[in-house]
């Protein structure tokens, strides 16, 4: 299969703050910014748990230029609603300093059901994630292709961090976001699945037994999306800027496309287990791009951005058919030049001032968008 039938559509989801640009706090005020972006965004906004949290869902697209396109408008007018109410967005993994406890829940009866069965943990939950689906049709298929991706998961976290701080301290995690998100059940990276019935039969056990009561409070890294047909990477931060956002979901894209290039040639990308992927996983939590994830094919640590610049090497064939050098250029300008938690810890170390920070994040989401 080429690039040019390729099915490996890409649809990019990102979770944004409500910010009030006067005191820099988050700013419960989703229901205003539904009311009044129905007739904008449409289906393509959408509320979360916390009212100063709204999420953008780009339309599925054939490519990361067609993506650009969508996360550019969607942001520009997401500000655009924002700014009638005299707020901002800002698009960061953590808040550095607003409180979970001063944020209003958004009323609605999923958000209600997950409140009364996850307490505390849930009310705690003020994070920000970007997630990146990748279109494959054949399910049988996508579960072999989650089962290989996972390996990739920390090096790709390693390029997304961008949430250091929680609730005003310097947490010395270059992403605090998964600390908070997994006290959650059903997160973090996935087990094996050996064939779609197993996921399936899964799934059905935990719908009976009443742990769950659909597929979508499974909350995994990645997953076989419950209703499309796609493999849904949820294991980055929210980035600031539309650059990193674009150029993940290409570095996303470009490895789905060589594991099912090699799965047809029925070559299998080596599995890992779990306990052995979390390990990388912490790695990246904690050092992001200046720590040594572990080679597990060669048995020892080596650098973070070197064992990218492998993958890099790994999967630039399909990048040259998917059209996308432009934003693996710019993972290799991230590898230079440090990921968005390296830029809000230089603007903390120079002024020690949080709402620095915030300025710094707000201006990174406003760059490049239209009608600013």
């Amino acid at each position: 299969m080429s690039a040019k039938d390729h099915v490996f559509t890409v649809g990019v989801e990102e979770e944004f703050q409500i910010v009030d640009p006067e005191t820099r706090e988050l700013r419960s005020h989703i229901q205003e910014i539904l009311a009044d972006g129905k007739m904008i965004l449409e289906e393509r906004v959408k509320s979360e748990m916390h009212q100063s949290v709204v999420e953008l869902r780009s339309e599925v697209c054939h490519d990361t230029a067609g993506a650009r396109q969508q996360v550019v408008r969607l942001r520009s007018e997401l500000a655009m609603l924002a700014a009638r109410d005299g707020l901002k967005i800002a698009s960061a993994g953590t808040h550095p300093f607003s409180h979970w406890m001063d944020q209003l829940i958004t009323a609605d009866e999923r958000y209600a059901t997950i409140v009364k069965d996850m307490q505390q943990i849930a009310r705690a939950n003020l994070i920000f994630g970007l997630h990146v689906h990748v279109g494959i049709p054949d399910r049988e298929e996508a579960i072999q292709l989650m089962n290989q991706a996972r390996y990739f998961l920390p090096h790709i976290y390693a390029l997304s961090v961008n949430s250091p701080f929680w609730l005003g301290q310097n947490t010395g995690f270059k992403s605090y976001r998964h600390n908070i998100f997994e006290r959650f059940p059903r997160t973090g990276i996935p087990d094996i699945f050996e064939s779609l019935s197993e996921y399936e039969d899964y799934l059905k056990l935990l719908i009976s037994t009443n742990c769950i009561d659909d597929a979508k409070k499974i909350w995994w890294d990645i997953r076989l999306h419950p209703f499309f047909d796609t493999l849904e990477f949820r294991i980055c931060d929210a980035q600031s800027g539309v650059d990193d956002t674009i150029a993940l979901a290409a570095m996303i894209q470009a490895i789905v496309f060589k594991l099912h290039k090699l799965l047809r040639q029925n070559i299998s990308f080596r599995i890992y287990r779990r306990r052995e992927i979390d390990e990388n996983r912490w790695r990246a939590s904690r050092y992001g791009l200046d720590g040594k994830l572990i080679d597990f094919g060669r048995g020892r640590e080596v650098d973070t951005r070197s064992l990218i610049h492998e993958i890099l090497e790994f999967i630039s064939p399909e990048v040259d058919e998917l059209g996308s050098q432009r934003e693996m250029a710019h993972i290799e300008r991230i590898l230079r030049e440090g990921t968005g938690a390296d830029r809000q810890l230089a603007v903390w170390e120079r002024t020690q001032d949080m709402k620095a920070v915030v300025d710094q994040i707000v201006a990174e989401t406003y760059e490049g968008l239209g009608g600013q």
